[in-house]
């Protein structure tokens, strides 16, 4: 379980801080979902899960072991990370993937490494580009490569920041699914920050809203209103109801 309680961050003893009171929990299989306008503090409450900055109060703890006690390598072995910019190096498809399971296997990859790289490639409909070079595909699919790499760590938490922000519709859905597909089979837990809200209604299970680096609302789907919508992200929305659905659409 993720259990972050008060946390707080500034750049700098003397700044205003970034981040004030943060309270999130997830468990194992659930999905959570950061909404907010850029400059909210998602990326930066990232960061310091992911331990590349220090926060200034408040504790982070998963399975009640202290985050920023842990070294690179323990962390690795608890969290996986997909950002908005993707950096590989000259590999390929497999390889570039491969080596998500560092963290597992040390100097050598085994029989078992090479079995689950392939039925990935093959969840996220890599396997046609299996030996291709990653710097020859597109944005879109080095970011399902980054993604497939991401869930090749076996991680108990995967962070995604914005991950269909380059991918069309199609590949959208699949990320999206598989990811949920992985959280509820292997019990993994889920924080992604997103923008479309419609695309955090259908993905989500618990929604953690962001205002001035602060999470001024939380929780399910009932979080959604019109009030808060505009609060959040200064626009007007109507919410209709379609077929079970709750549906959010922009009013010009």
């Amino acid at each position: 379980m993720l259990h972050i309680d008060n946390l707080s961050f500034g750049y700098g003893l003397r700044t205003v801080p970034v981040l004030r009171g943060i309270n999130i929990t997830l468990s194992p299989g659930e999905i959570g979902i950061l909404l907010g306008k850029n400059g909210s503090g998602k990326t930066t409450l990232f960061k310091n899960i992911l331990g590349l900055c220090t926060p200034r109060g408040g504790t982070m703890r998963f399975d009640n072991r202290d985050l920023t006690k842990l070294s690179k390598r323990e962390r690795a072995g608890i969290i996986a990370y997909v950002p908005q910019d993707i950096q590989f190096g000259a590999l390929s498809v497999f390889d570039s993937v491969l080596m998500g399971r560092v963290s597992h296997f040390g100097l050598r990859a085994g029989r078992e490494d090479y079995a689950l790289v392939e039925e990935i490639l093959k969840d996220m409909q890599l396997e046609a580009y299996a030996y291709k070079n990653v710097s020859h595909l597109s944005g879109g699919e080095r970011q399902k490569v980054a993604v497939a790499r991401a869930l090749a760590q076996e991680p108990k938490l995967l962070i995604f920041d914005e991950p269909t922000g380059s991918l069309d519709i199609a590949n959208e859905q699949l990320i999206l699914e598989e990811a949920r597909r992985l959280a509820r089979k292997k019990h993994i837990a889920i924080l992604c920050s997103l923008h479309d809200l419609n695309q955090a209604l259908s993905f989500g299970d618990h929604f953690f809203f962001l205002k001035n680096g602060t999470i001024k609302y939380s929780g399910g789907k009932e979080q959604f209103t019109q009030e808060i919508i505009q609060d959040v992200f200064g626009i007007r929305v109507r919410i209709i109801k379609y077929e079970n659905e709750t549906i959010i659409l922009g009013e010009s």
